[in-house]
C-alpha cells in the first residue's frame, strides 16, 4: 500500500508547512491532476495488495514491499536527516505493526474496498494520540468528526459482521491505530525530507517481517511463494514499493512544499473513493447501501477530524513547537 503520505495519514512535517504558498493561493491544473493521480495510485493500491496476497503470505509480502522500496533508493537519498531512534521507531510501528496487520487483515478476508475506507480512521487515532502525547487539544469540530467517524466504523462493522470476515476487519482497525502512533512519532521527528525519511524507514521492517514470516507462516510456505514467483508477483511488489512509495511520497512531498496543507490534504479523501470503485470494477466487490452510508460517515468524520482545527497545545518552556 502503501505507504503513507505524511499529511494524508494525519501528519505534516514542519519543514513542508514552512514553504510559501503558491502565488494567488491556487494550485495550477497540473498540480491538481498530480494530487488526484496520487490519490488514485493509493486507492488502487488496495486492489494490488489483494492480488499480491494470492502470490505471497502476508508478512512475506510486506517484507518484500519494504525491501524493494529501500533498495536501491537508500543509496540515492543521502544520509538520514533525523535521529535513528525516530527512523527505527517509525519503521517498527508503521512498517512491522501497521503493514503487517493490514496485509494480514486483508489476507483474513477484509475486502480491498472496505480496507481502503476503514484505514482512513487513522486520522481519528492520530488526533487522539496527539492529544495524549503532544498536548494538541482537538476543537469542537474535531471531536464531532471523531464521533461521526466512529459511527461510520460501527456501521461498517455491522455490515461486515454478516460476511464472516470480522477478524480481518478488526485487524485493519488495529493497523489504523498503529498508523496513528507512527504519525505522532513522525511529527516529533519532523523530517525535512519526507521521501528520504520514508526510504530509510523502509529499511527497518525488512528483517523483523522476514523473521515473523518464517516463524508464523513457515519457511515452506515462504519458499514455495518465492519458487513460484511470476511476472504478476513481481509487478505487485514493484507497484506497492515504487509506485505507491517512491512516486506517491515524492509527489505528495512536492505538492506540500509548494502549496498550503489545507489545499493539498483534502485530496487524500479521494483514496477510499478510488479504492472502493477500483475494487468493485476489478475484483467485483459489491457495495451495498449500508456500506455507502458507512463510507459517507467515515469520509465526513475524517474530513472534520483532519480540518476541524485544534486548540494550541500547552508546552513547557523547553518544548519545541509542533
Amino acid at each position: 500500500m502503501r505507504s503513507v503520505p505524511l499529511r494524508a495519514r494525519g501528519t505534516v512535517p514542519r519543514a513542508l508547512l514552512s514553504s510559501a504558498p503558491a502565488p494567488g493561493g491556487r494550485m495550477p491544473l497540473s498540480h491538481v491532476a498530480l494530487a488526484a493521480a496520487v490519490a488514485a495510485v493509493w486507492g488502487v493500491n488496495f486492489v494490488v495488495i489483494e492480488i499480491g496476497l494470492d502470490h505471497f503470505p502476508p508478512l512475506l509480502f510486506s517484507a518484500l514491499r519494504f525491501l524493494a522500496a529501500a533498495v536501491p533508493a537508500v543509496f540515492l537519498v543521502g544520509r538520514p536527516t533525523v535521529g535513528w531512534r525516530w527512523i527505527v521507531g517509525v519503521g517498527l510501528v508503521l512498517g512491522v505493526a501497521k503493514f503487517g496487520l493490514l496485509f494480514t487483515g486483508m489476507d483474513q478476508g477484509a475486502p480491498a474496498g472496505l480496507s481502503s475506507l476503514v484505514l482512513q480512521v487513522q486520522a481519528v487515532f492520530t488526533a487522539l494520540f496527539a492529544f495524549a502525547a503532544l498536548g494538541e487539544r482537538p476543537g469542537p469540530a474535531r471531536w464531532a468528526g471523531m464521533a461521526v467517524a466512529a459511527g461510520g466504523i460501527g456501521l461498517a462493522a455491522y455490515d461486515e459482521g454478516g460476511s464472516g470476515t470480522f477478524t480481518g476487519f478488526l485487524l485493519v482497525i488495529a493497523a489504523a491505530a498503529c498508523w496513528g502512533v507512527s504519525n505522532v512519532l513522525t511529527r516529533r521527528a519532523a523530517p525535512p525530507d519526507a521521501l528520504g525519511f520514508m526510504v530509510w524507514v523502509s529499511t527497518v521492517p525488512v528483517l523483523p517481517l522476514l523473521g515473523l514470516s518464517l516463524l508464523l507462516e513457515g519457511p515452506e510456505r515462504d519458499l514455495e511463494a518465492l519458487r513460484s514467483l511470476d511476472w504478476t508477483g513481481v509487478g505487485v511488489v514493484v507497484y506497492v514499493a515504487w509506485v505507491t512509495t517512491v512516486f506517491g511520497f515524492g509527489a505528495w512531498g512536492f505538492l506540500m512544499r509548494h502549496h498550503p496543507a489545507s489545499s493539498v490534504a483534502p485530496f487524500s479523501l479521494l483514496v477510499p473513493v478510488f479504492g472502493m470503485s477500483s475494487a468493485a470494477l476489478i475484483l467485483g466487490e459489491g457495495v451495498g447501501p449500508l456500506r455507502w452510508c458507512a463510507a459517507a460517515l467515515l469520509v465526513g468524520g475524517v474530513a472534520l477530524t483532519s480540518f476541524g482545527g485544534s486548540r494550541p497545545a500547552r508546552r513547557s518552556p523547553g518544548d519545541s513547537p509542533q
